[in-house]
């Protein structure tokens, strides 16, 4: 049985209810204190520790993503400024297609929205896997992204079964020789570390 606060009645009468019933010590422990004519109960307090899940940009590196392989390399454009936030960085291709890369998560998550920002990719499959090491891909989105004549593309994705440690995009082709991607964000829940 617990404590409760007895509302004060305060001023000039006596309180509806001056004691709580007696308790078993083991459980609680619930000590009545006067002021006046006004009861104040204490009593230990039971906090319930709810793990929320904050929804985040699982792919930035602040949240430890890391960009793992990457087919083409530039040291003006390095893959990882793809991850890092900022659209005003890229990483570019460097000629022929298919070109790939792959972001590690770290821990296992659900993305629940996807969106890439790039410019003059045509074609993008996206695979994921939930192994411990970069394995066992399954394809899971494809897409043919609209030619947007001087400004970014800007491709979101609602996802379905979004589970996954690592994420391959494939840039299949492309209206053009070369192709950037200025920023990938997966929004989303980290759900467990990997162990």
């Amino acid at each position: 049985m617990a404590c409760q606060m007895v509302p004060c009645p305060h001023p000039g009468s006596e309180p509806a209810n001056p004691r709580p019933p007696k308790q078993n010590l083991s459980q609680s422990l619930c000590i009545d204190i006067y002021f006046g004519l006004c009861p104040i109960s204490t009593r230990p307090e039971r906090r319930v520790q709810h793990f929320k899940m904050r929804k985040v940009d699982l792919c930035l590196s602040s949240e430890g993503a890391e960009v793992i392989l990457a087919t083409s390399s530039d040291e003006k454009h390095p893959p990882e400024n793809m991850i890092d936030g900022n659209p005003e960085t890229f990483w570019t291709t460097t000629g022929m297609f298919p070109q790939e890369f792959i972001i590690c998560f770290h821990k296992h998550v659900r993305i629940e929205r996807l969106v890439i920002q790039s410019y003059f990719v045509q074609t993008l499959r996206i695979e994921k896997s939930t192994s411990k090491e970069p394995v066992d891909f399954e394809q899971w989105i494809e897409r043919d992204l609209v030619h947007t004549e001087g400004q970014l593309q800007n491709e979101e994705i609602m996802a379905r079964d979004g589970h996954a440690t690592y994420l391959r995009f494939i840039i299949m082709s492309a209206f053009d020789h070369f192709a950037s991607v200025h920023s990938i964000s997966a929004e989303g829940t980290a759900l467990s570390n990997l162990s």
